[in-house]
């Protein structure tokens, strides 16, 4: 394992200002997305959509990496520029989502694990040839009565071992995801229960793994209420029990951690990662890692009006540049 590799990406991806930016949704989920707003789901609306997202002047300013997809991966600008090559040449790092989906896990119904270790030597070392530099992985746990059981959050956190061992074994940066999903009414100290017991079984799994914690980044959701929960969970009170979540149950030594907005409102996103660093110095880089926070203007902006790219990147660039902000604990609403 070529540890030096590892962290020196890292290094790049944890750079503050920056974060990183998720456009890995895939086809299922971008075509219903655009459904939503009217646009027709065809192939070439997606590229042209991800064009856009891929040539936004200035974006290098304030994003270090792109987790992109598979059909991505292998799409072109209109000018016949692969979007690999286009971002290359901002110093963007490239990442690629790597799992195949969740299914579901019998006999714990509502419980979810994530498919996709078949083929993934094989899979890892044709997107490094390509130029990817890390990859992501993501799991899923509802909360409920029932769920997640135990023998749920143990059989996914021994899929995110033998993927982080592929991924750094093929000198590719992991990025483990555990999303605890923000549907549903629990409440915020639920939340933190699941998270921290969720947190102790994937790193005691990584560790028995001799998985290189420096090596990789975690990708969390923050400790919230549930959306349809009676008491929505205030911007202080979520970045003081995510803050003692992650500090209590995540190694000092690991590389970086990042957020997902997961079904969080934009501002709230930005809001939310923005107290955290009130609590500096923390033992680890802390930034965000959005797709739909950084995204949703630019696209709706894109679907009202495919012909003004600019107007649309404008937007992009706006929200990646409040979520810069935020994670130095510089942004507030009125810049």
């Amino acid at each position: 394992m070529e540890t030096k590799i590892l962290t020196e990406t890292i290094s790049r991806l944890m750079t503050s200002p920056k974060g990183i930016l998720a456009i890995d949704e895939s086809i299922p989920t971008c075509n219903k997305r655009f459904e939503k707003i009217g646009v027709v789901s065809s192939e070439e609306n997606r590229r042209a959509y991800r064009e856009l997202l891929v040539t936004a002047p200035n974006i290098e300013k304030y994003i270090s990496g792109y987790i992109l997809f598979d059909e991505t991966m292998r799409q072109k600008t209109l000018d016949g520029k692969s979007f690999v090559s286009v971002l290359q040449e901002k110093n963007i790092d490239i990442g690629i989502k790597v799992d195949m989906g969740t299914k579901d896990f019998p006999p714990h119904i509502g419980d979810k694990i994530t498919d996709g270790l078949v083929g993934l030597v094989e899979r890892l070392q044709e997107y490094k040839e390509m130029g990817a530099t890390f990859a992501k992985w993501r799991a899923i746990y509802n909360i409920s009565n029932e769920t997640p059981s135990e023998s749920c959050m143990e059989a996914n956190a021994e899929i995110f071992a033998e993927y982080a061992y592929e991924c750094q074994s093929a000198g590719i940066v992991p990025i483990v995801e555990p999303e605890i999903l923000i549907d549903g009414d629990h409440t915020i100290e639920q939340c933190f229960k699941i998270t921290t017991k969720n947190l102790d079984i994937i790193f005691k799994k990584l560790l028995e793994k001799n998985i290189f914690i420096p090596g990789i980044i975690l990708k969390t959701s923050m400790v919230i209420s549930g959306k349809e929960a009676e008491v929505q969970s205030k911007a202080d009170d979520v970045a003081k029990m995510t803050i003692k979540c992650l500090t209590e149950h995540v190694p000092k030594e690991i590389g970086g951690i990042v957020f997902l907005s997961g079904g969080q409102g934009d501002d709230e996103a930005t809001e939310n990662l923005n107290e955290m660093h009130k609590y500096e110095p923390l033992p680890w880089p802390l930034t965000f890692s959005y797709g739909r926070a950084i995204q949703n203007k630019a696209l709706l902006s894109w679907a009202k009006n495919p012909s003004d790219i600019s107007a649309s990147q404008e937007l992009l660039l706006a929200a990646a540049k409040i979520n810069s902000l935020a994670r130095t604990g510089e942004y507030s609403k009125l810049k």
